[in-house]
């Protein structure tokens, strides 16, 4: 694919980006997947990387999403290789954007450390959209005192910092604290997908940052791959209706892609045949272009995935807060994404990554009779330890 298309003169669509008086592409380049040499997630293959995201700029991809540095060490010298990508005027031509992680964020020096970091390995002047990342209702209050805004503010000033942003991932009531606590706010980043139109914060949290003048960045449009590996029977049923028998990927794309709210949509690339196959679909398609059979269909399969929950849970959090810091409904995501799209792995690093402890549970009872659902919590809590820790 990526021979094919190496000739073609794509003209990108391009969306307003919030307040701002400049268009991102809808299209953006995540590079938390870039290929790895010899299967080493630890190594990159350096030429191949450069040659992927130049390919990209030069059909018009604008936006450049540097990901959630997980693992320092390997983010450290991922930046420094898109620095030598960069290179040669192709630094002028994106934006840049930079994530810093709430939970690595212990004092206020934090901001201004990771910053000079950024800077030094892509040997640049500035960061276009410095994103506070991963806030909800336990990092923000945090981060407001230690008043980690007013780093950000002085970085701007001192043209450090173009934009400043966030990634958020709960419920809709919380982004509203976010969003009504300060006034500076030039994005928002979502994790969206067709399974996520009710959800952290869903179709609604979007409008509503899209009304505040937020541009909307959206990320994992299709679940980190889970929507396009090999799906279950019962969904793998829907799918065989489409008349034009799409892939998998165009789907969660285009259905992410019809919201006009959103400004761009960062997909996380591993190949050039992904980069020129979304670059290709990123030239044709448009908001509000899905058909009413189109819409109904991805419903269906939306329908078919949550019936293979083992939890009903809805994440309303009555359960919540547990006395123990047990956060029951993000247990319960894990535990049911593990199942519905037959991801085990991915469930078990995260539950590692974001710090849950199911063994704490002492079993109350608690959550149980607060549950509106009358969901037996710690009897599904221990199935989820079963699986989720092993």
């Amino acid at each position: 694919m990526a021979g094919e298309l190496s000739w073609r003169k794509t003209v990108i669509k391009y969306r307003k980006f919030g307040r701002l008086d400049w268009k991102a592409s809808t299209l953006g380049f995540g590079v938390m997947r870039l290929p790895s040499l010899a299967g080493d997630p630890s190594s990159m293959d350096e030429d191949e990387v450069v040659r992927m995201l130049r390919y990209a700029i030069d059909r018009g991809v604008n936006y450049l999403d540097l990901g959630y540095p997980c693992d320092r060490e390997w983010h450290e010298r991922l930046t420094r290789l898109l620095a030598r990508a960069l290179q040669d005027g192709y630094r002028e031509r994106v934006k840049i954007a930079a994530n810093l992680p709430s939970l690595l964020i212990d004092s206020p020096a934090d901001v201004e450390r990771y910053l000079d970091d950024h800077l030094e390995r892509l040997q640049t002047d500035s960061i276009d959209f410095f994103l506070f990342g991963g806030l909800d209702r336990q990092t923000w209050p945090r981060l407001q005192e230690m008043d980690v805004l007013s780093r950000a503010e002085a970085a701007m000033a001192g043209g450090r910092i173009k934009n400043v942003g966030f990634a958020f991932h709960d419920y809709f009531q919380a982004l509203r604290e976010v969003l009504d606590a300060y006034d500076n706010w030039t994005l928002c980043q979502f994790q969206y997908s067709y399974m996520d139109i009710d959800h952290h914060p869903g179709a609604g949290g979007i409008r509503y940052a899209a009304s505040k003048g937020l541009a909307v960045v959206v990320t994992e449009p299709l679940r980190g791959g889970r929507l396009t590996g090999t799906p279950p029977d019962s969904v793998a049923a829907i799918w065989a209706e489409d008349p034009q028998n799409r892939p998998l990927s165009d789907w969660g794309l285009r259905w992410v892609w019809n919201h006009p709210e959103i400004a761009t949509v960062v997909s996380d690339m591993s190949t050039m045949e992904q980069v020129a196959e979304n670059v290709a679909l990123a030239d044709t398609v448009e908001a509000d272009s899905l058909t009413v059979p189109e819409e109904v269909l991805i419903g269906r399969v939306r329908d078919a995935y949550r019936k293979l929950r083992p939890v009903p849970c809805t994440a309303c959090r009555g359960c919540m807060p547990c006395p123990l810091g047990i956060d029951v409904p993000r247990i319960f995501e894990l535990y049911n994404d593990a199942v519905m799209y037959d991801d085990v792995e991915t469930a078990r690093s995260l539950y590692r990554i974001e710090r849950h402890d199911i063994d704490s549970c002492n079993e109350c009872g608690a959550c149980a009779a607060a549950c509106g659902l009358k969901i037996a919590i710690p009897d599904k809590l221990k199935e989820a330890r079963k699986l989720l820790v092993g």
